[in-house]
């Protein structure tokens, strides 16, 4: 796909206020399941009235407040109220313990919290945890659900004008990585406080890349506490759109809603696609998805047979990326040159990609090594951990960046991924990637979702193991793992296969599509304690 026709002028201004002003009726958010829609005035005087409670609380430029909520419509009050006050904001993952999410809001410094009711089982207690956060407020609250320590979002914000600060200027998220491979690390870039009237270039670059205009209703299916669904969402905003949200992800209502609201750009992770191809004919072939132009997908490594049925079925819409909440750097490709180049996640289109030896010397192409962002500066720190940001610099060469993934370059610069550096498996010397093993087997009829890893081996160090999910209604069966053996062996090196296999009831992956990998290796390392972080 050509990048859109759409392209603001430098002295275009896409923000909030702009389009609230214009098109005050205009739906800036609609609530899939429930319906729930909040124009663009009201979510302009609703954010207001946060940004106003948060001044007279005593919180001023700079400062850090977090957000715990589900998918829900308050979810981008407060974003917009953080972002037109100059604060920091964390989103907080909805699947922690009290104790993980209780972790984050302190670390970053948090001077005030909102969760929504949705998930007072979490908020319950966060309070004795936190005596550094000073206000609580919990949505959709009533008389019979208040959580002590908390007070009722509605009515604090409703004490408070709905007018804009006498001096807005744009604040930032600060997100944490996912915890995959050890406790989240804050992701810190400095603010630049530059004023709310004026556009932010990352909005009007999603714009030119993507197409996004005042008719882009964007379907996100999604928890809003990632850094994909939350960027994107307020971009298309930014830009005048409406962000349909799904309150949860489902195979069969996302494609109802691609249908009923005229969806013209969506955004995934691979393992919903698998889900969706996993239908049957019925329901895929039981809605009309005409209107949709543009479907983003990011996260991980998309199986190539997967991402092939995907666009036979959809059309060539689907639109790759690699990058990182860090910001060292990205990708893209479209469907016509993934067609051309199938597995890689595209070109570089910002920083000079690089692909090391363990010595930081580059390697040729088709070599696999780790992958390394040239910029000119730094352009992250993780917060209050100054021994972790020195570790995502090469030790070797300045101003070269990695969070840890592994691949290689083509002769045309393409980049492929092979998988995380930390997720390698090193038998009897041998270099083996989880990623292309886990994409054979999810080829499999009867595989929902699958997790590989290396596992203890006396003669090797590590084995290969293979920990499958079924799809429903499938049982699992000595037969049926022989099968899956037998399989990876006709697809794949011999040595690359696994030589176990073991059934579990659901692989644990958030709907962000992030493996807890390390949940399931731990517990064959005989580390029985593991939680998420």
């Amino acid at each position: 796909m050509a990048a859109a026709a759409f392209s603001p002028s430098p002295g275009e201004n896409m923000t909030l206020s702009t389009h609230a002003a214009a098109r005050p009726d205009h739906p800036a958010v609609l609530m899939v399941g429930s319906g729930a829609q909040v124009s663009f005035g009201e979510l302009e005087q609703r954010s207001c009235r946060l940004a106003r409670f948060w001044q007279e609380a005593g919180l001023q430029r700079g400062d850090h407040v977090a957000v715990l909520m589900d998918n829900n419509p308050r979810y981008y009050d407060v974003v917009w109220a953080a972002l037109r006050s100059g604060l920091y904001l964390t989103t907080v993952n909805r699947y922690l313990t009290t104790e993980e999410a209780s972790y984050i809001v302190d670390n970053c410094g948090a001077r005030s919290l909102v969760v929504s009711a949705a998930l007072a089982e979490i908020a319950v207690g966060m309070p004795a945890l936190l005596p550094s956060c000073e206000t609580f407020l919990l949505t959709d609250s009533t008389d019979g659900n208040m959580i002590p320590g908390f007070e009722s979002y509605e009515t604090a914000v409703a004490a408070c004008a709905p007018d804009p600060l006498d001096e807005e200027v744009w604040g930032t998220f600060m997100l944490y990585s996912s915890g995959t491979t050890g406790r989240p690390k804050g992701i810190y870039h400095p603010a630049t406080f530059r004023p709310f009237s004026q556009s932010l270039p990352m909005h009007k670059r999603l714009a030119a890349i993507y197409g996004l205009t005042e008719d882009t209703i964007y379907l996100s299916p999604a928890p809003l506490y990632h850094s994909a669904p939350i960027g994107y969402s307020t971009g298309v905003q930014a830009c005048g759109g409406t962000v349909a949200v799904m309150e949860k992800f489902d195979p069969v209502e996302v494609l109802r809603a691609i249908d009923t609201y005229w969806v013209t750009h969506s955004q995934w992770v691979p393992t919903m696609f698998v889900r969706m191809l996993k239908l049957p004919e019925t329901d895929r072939s039981a809605f009309h998805l005409s209107t949709h132009k543009v479907a983003i997908h990011a996260a991980a490594p998309c199986p190539i047979d997967v991402k092939r049925r995907m666009i036979e079925w959809w059309g060539p819409i689907l639109v790759e990326y690699w990058g990182a909440t860090e910001g060292i750097g990205s990708t893209y490709i479209n469907s016509e040159d993934w067609l051309q180049h199938p597995g890689s996640v595209g070109k570089a289109s910002a920083g000079i990609l690089h692909i090391c030896d363990e010595e930081g010397e580059d390697l040729p192409p088709g070599e696999v090594g780790t992958l390394y962002v040239e910029l000119p500066r730094r352009p992250f720190s993780y917060y209050g951990d100054e021994e972790k940001t020195r570790g995502s610099t090469h030790l070797v060469k300045e101003n070269y960046f990695t969070v840890g993934d592994m691949g290689y370059l083509d002769e045309e610069g393409y980049l492929y991924l092979t998988d995380r550096k930390s997720f390698m498996i090193i038998s009897g010397g041998v270099n083996i990637y989880p990623q292309e093993i886990e994409n054979v087997l999810i080829s499999h009829p009867s595989v929902e979702d699958v997790a590989v890893f290396g596992v203890p081996n006396e003669d090797f160090g590590e084995e290969v193991k293979a920990v499958v999910q079924l799809v429903a209604e499938t049982d699992p069966s000595d037969t049926l793992a022989h099968e899956l053996l037998s399989f990876t062996r006709d697809n794949l090196a011999h040595y690359k296969c696994p030589r176990s296999v073991d059934f579990i009831e659901e692989i644990p992956r958030l709907p962000t599509g992030k493996l807890y990998k390390r949940l399931l290796r731990d517990k064959y390392w005989g580390k029985h304690q593991t939680r998420i972080v």
